[in-house]
């Protein structure tokens, strides 16, 4: 199995440990993905991990979601809030946690497919229609 590593080129420390790995021909740094390329790249995804610690919102394990990835996500800021009970969450400060907790995503076939049902099902809830009529709604409020 390959790992894609997106929106990271060029940082220096994530190269580092790549070029020391022993399975660095089936790690790739890219540096950005369009739009097609990045829903061809989720969609394909056997899992999308997303260890960020800090985030305002987390559109990307969402967008993964409504691709058919399950996601393993950092149970850190807002992201259990937005993901809900749809993704694997684990503290990912520490790489031994993180790494069961893919280990146990890819292996457990039950927890794959539940994760890839409800991670669409809660993809499903987040659509720019409705959030501008919940922001509509807000700002009249504010104006009465």
């Amino acid at each position: 199995m390959d790992l894609v590593v997106s929106g990271v080129q060029g940082v220096q420390e994530v190269e580092e440990a790549v070029r020391q790995s022993q399975n660095q021909g089936r790690v790739y740094l890219i540096p950005h993905l369009g739009q097609d390329d990045l829903i061809a790249a989720y969609s394909g995804a056997e899992l999308f991990i997303f260890p960020s610690l800090e985030e305002t919102f987390g559109f990307p394990p969402v967008e993964a979601m409504a691709c058919g990835a399950p996601v393993v996500a950092s149970n850190a800021s807002c992201i259990p809030e937005v993901l809900g009970d749809a993704a694997y969450f684990v503290d990912t400060k520490e790489p031994k946690p993180l790494a069961e907790a893919i280990a146990k995503v890819l292996q457990d076939k039950n927890l794959r497919e539940n994760l890839i049902q409800k991670g669409k099902e809660r993809a499903a809830q987040f659509k720019w229609e409705k959030a501008a009529r919940e922001t509509l709604a807000v700002y009249e409020e504010a104006i009465r």
